[in-house]
């Protein structure tokens, strides 16, 4: 199950929503070996496309050295489907690389009507999609 506070639910859903029509990336990165989300670090989508989000590999660099120098993690990986549902393409399973991350997808379509966007959570470990509950708290 995916922990997340409210702060951190509504900033990847604002970041997914602005970058909309293209689609949105980042990482909420949290301290080392604890699963707990508390950083919130929108990318830039280098791709700068609809159907595809690529992170820029020098700012991915500076992302890992920085993490590297705080003890954190990427706890979550996230990013935006712009017109289908909140659910891993094979491009999203091939690039899916941190195996103890939450990867959470968040569709700005409205797919299901249930409202403009879906925010889902995965574990997607050697190419095998895992989707998780998300549980939205105030504070940890």
């Amino acid at each position: 199950m995916l922990t997340i506070t409210q702060t951190l639910y509504d900033q990847i859903v604002a970041h997914s929503r602005a970058d909309h029509p293209d689609e949105a990336c980042g990482v909420v990165a949290g301290p080392a070996g604890t699963d707990r989300p508390e950083r919130f670090i929108p990318m830039l989508n280098a791709a700068r496309s609809p159907t595809f989000y690529e992170f820029d590999s020098a700012d991915l660099l500076k992302l890992y050295r920085e993490m590297d120098d705080r003890d954190e993690e990427p706890v979550i990986v996230y990013h935006s489907h712009t017109a289908t549902e909140a659910y891993p393409s094979r491009t999203d399973i091939t690039y899916a690389n941190e195996p103890g991350a939450h990867y959470v997808l968040v569709s700005t379509a409205d797919t299901d009507g249930a409202g403009p966007f879906q925010f889902r959570s995965y574990h997607i470990v050697d190419g095998v999609i895992t989707e998780e509950d998300v549980q939205v708290v105030q504070a940890y």
